[in-house]
């Protein structure tokens, strides 16, 4: 789909997307750079994507780099905003795209490490490079934002609590971005077509993105999503910091 954003209204701005070498991430950032923006790759293990990406923003006038990053490492995190402050100085927008924990193989609270822990820290590492009137996105799901008032599938619970969690824990530093004129808004949608987590879903239960298609009306796509990513950066922030995506009819509070 066309970029939301105006080409050269983020022009001077530098934004930094987590998890941005493919899927949701990737197309963020390309509309971000288009918009003007010079952007940050980050990348896990997926190099060569993230190179790929960086080198078409560039052929096409952008500015782009990549710098790998665990984002479950803190170490690692300190590493890659010592590279953005050595090759720009600060930024003005960072997405908090990156998340998981369906992988197989990780160690049991992996979900958690990364859906809050790597969330928060990341935050916090990258507080000195964001002046006033920067932004903060974070990213979630309709099944991780109302997960305390509605059950999501048993596959996607510990993932759902965990994202949570890590909104929740975002939230609470409210109080200190505001102070430091950072402004943050949370980008909740349901479950997004052609991700990786949708096919993992699927996977492990047949039929479930079918029957939530069918139950929502309509499942965005990744670039439908991303662009409303793009937009969050740039849209004035909601009284309640919350962008909701799409229907949330089945995710209402349960009455008390």
């Amino acid at each position: 789909m066309s970029n939301p954003l105006a080409a050269g209204s983020l022009d001077g701005k530098r934004a930094l997307i987590t998890g941005s070498s493919r899927g949701i991430g990737a197309d963020t950032a390309q509309y971000l750079a288009s918009a003007g923006a010079a952007v940050v790759i980050n990348f896990r293990n997926k190099e060569a994507r993230a190179v790929k990406l960086a080198d078409s923003i560039r052929e096409a006038g952008g500015t782009a780099i990549t710098v790998g990053a665990d984002l479950t490492d803190p170490a690692s995190v300190d590493g890659m905003f010592d590279t953005v402050r050595q090759e720009w100085g600060g930024l003005n927008i960072l997405v908090l795209n990156a998340s998981g924990g369906m992988e197989s193989g990780m160690a049991e609270d992996y979900a958690m490490q990364l859906n809050r822990d790597a969330q928060v820290n990341t935050l916090n590492a990258a507080l000195p490079l964001l002046a006033p009137g920067s932004r903060v996105v974070f990213v979630t799901s309709h099944q991780a934002h109302f997960i305390t008032t509605t059950p999501t599938m048993p596959e996607y619970t510990a993932v759902a609590e965990s994202k949570r969690a890590g909104e929740d824990a975002l939230r609470a530093l409210l109080p200190a971005l505001e102070e430091k004129g950072i402004e943050f808004v949370v980008v909740s949608g349901d479950m997004i077509e052609g991700t990786i987590t949708a096919t993992l879903l699927n996977r492990l239960n047949p039929g479930a993105i079918d029957a939530r298609k069918e139950a929502a009306g309509k499942l965005y796509n990744v670039s439908e999503f991303a662009a409303e990513i793009a937009q969050a950066v740039v849209d004035p922030i909601p009284a309640d910091h919350t962008r909701l995506v799409g229907d949330v009819s089945d995710f209402v509070p349960v009455a008390e």
